[in-house]
C-alpha cells in the first residue's frame, strides 16, 4: 500500500466527512473560511457597533441604530477564517506496541498515524490548515500548516518514513514548541503519553497559555488497559532496552491496573482543569467509530448553549 493511501482508511473517512472539527476559542487565520477571527473586518457576522468616526465608510452607518438614537453607528463584523491546526504525533519506541510481524493487528504507532491522517484530511477538505510534528525526545520532523490538498502527500509520506524509537521527553520540547507557534489555533497531540506525567501537564499548559485549543487523544494498546496475560511472562522495556522483568502476570495484574487508572484519571483530571479536550482510545476499537464518537462528542459540546 503506497504512503499516499495506507493512512486513509475510507471506512473512516466516509464516517467523519460530515462531521466539523472547530476551535473552542477565537482563532486567527490567514485564508477565509469557516471559523471566526478576533480581527474586526466588514465582511461575515455582525459584532457589535462602534460609534461613527470621520473617513468611515458610510456604507457600514447602521440607520436603523440612527432612527433610535439619533446618532451614527458604524456595524463591525468578525471575518469567518480557517483554522490552523498542529498535530504532535509521538514517534517514541513505546508506540511500535506490540511487535507482531506479520500479522494484521495495528501497532499503536500504525494506529496513531491513521487517526492523525484521517484528522489531516477532514481539516484540509473542510479548508482548514493543518501541520505535522513527529516528536521523541526531539522534534524528528516537522511539517509547516498548510491548507493544500497535495500536502496531505507529504504528510503521509513523512510518517511512512518514520519509525518509532528512543524514549518521550516532552519536558523542554513541548516549551519549544509552543513558543515556536505564532498565532492561536489548535493542537493536537496524539501520543500514548508513556512520560513523566508532571512534564506532560506542564506542557498542556504551555500550549493552553497560548490560548490555543488543546485536544489529547490518549492511543493505549488493547494489552495495556486489560492486562490479559495469563502465563509466566517475560516483560521488555521498549523505551529502555536493558529492561526485563521475568514474573507471574497474574499476581500484578490487580495493582498493575490501579496504577493504570491512576494514571488515566491524573491526566484526564489535569486536561478538565485546563479545558483541554481528552479521549481515552483504545487500538481495539475500530478507528472509525472511535474517531467519529469523538468528534461528534466535541462537536456538540461546543455547540451546546453556554
Amino acid at each position: 500500500m503506497s504512503a499516499s493511501t495506507k493512512y486513509f482508511l475510507p471506512e473512516v473517512l466516509s464516517k467523519i466527512s460530515r462531521l466539523e472539527l472547530r476551535a473552542r476559542h477565537v482563532v486567527e487565520g490567514f485564508v477565509s473560511g469557516m471559523h471566526r477571527s478576533p480581527y474586526k473586518g466588514f465582511s461575515v457576522e455582525f459584532a457589535s457597533h462602534r460609534p461613527y468616526a470621520p473617513g468611515d465608510d458610510i456604507r457600514h452607518i447602521d440607520w436603523r441604530a440612527y432612527a433610535k438614537a439619533d446618532r451614527f453607528f458604524i456595524k463591525e463584523y468578525e471575518e469567518e477564517t480557517n483554522m490552523r491546526v498542529h498535530i504532535l504525533l509521538d514517534a517514541s519506541a513505546s508506540m511500535a506496541y506490540p511487535e507482531h510481524p506479520g500479522t494484521p493487528r495495528m501497532t499503536k504507532w500504525d494506529y496513531a498515524a491513521t487517526l492523525s491522517a484521517s484528522l489531516a484530511h477532514l481539516l484540509v477538505h473542510q479548508q482548514d490548515g493543518v501541520g505535522l510534528t513527529l516528536f521523541d525526545t526531539d522534534v524528528r520532523n516537522q511539517l509547516p500548516v498548510s491548507t493544500n490538498r497535495a500536502s496531505l502527500h507529504n504528510f503521509t509520506a513523512t510518517i511512512e518514513s518514520t519509525t518509532p524509537s528512543h524514549q518521550t521527553n516532552v519536558k523542554m520540547l513541548f516549551a519549544r514548541l509552543a513558543a515556536s507557534i505564532p498565532r492561536r489555533g489548535m493542537v493536537v497531540l496524539v501520543s500514548d503519553l508513556l512520560t513523566d506525567v508532571d512534564a506532560l501537564i506542564d506542557g498542556l499548559q504551555r500550549f493552553r497559555f497560548g490560548r490555543h485549543d488543546v485536544v489529547v487523544l490518549h492511543v493505549l494498546d488493547h494489552d495495556e488497559l486489560t492486562f490479559p496475560f495469563v502465563d509466566r511472562t517475560l516483560f521488555e522495556g521498549m523505551e529502555e532496552v536493558d529492561l526485563e522483568v521475568l514474573t507471574d502476570p497474574q499476581s500484578l495484574r490487580r495493582s498493575y491496573l490501579d496504577a493504570l487508572q491512576g494514571f488515566i484519571s491524573r491526566i484526564r483530571s489535569a486536561c478538565l482543569d485546563q479545558r483541554v479536550d481528552y479521549a481515552l482510545i483504545s487500538t481495539a476499537d475500530p478507528l472509525d467509530v472511535a474517531l467519529s464518537a469523538f468528534l461528534a462528542t466535541r462537536m456538540h459540546r461546543h455547540r451546546a448553549p453556554a
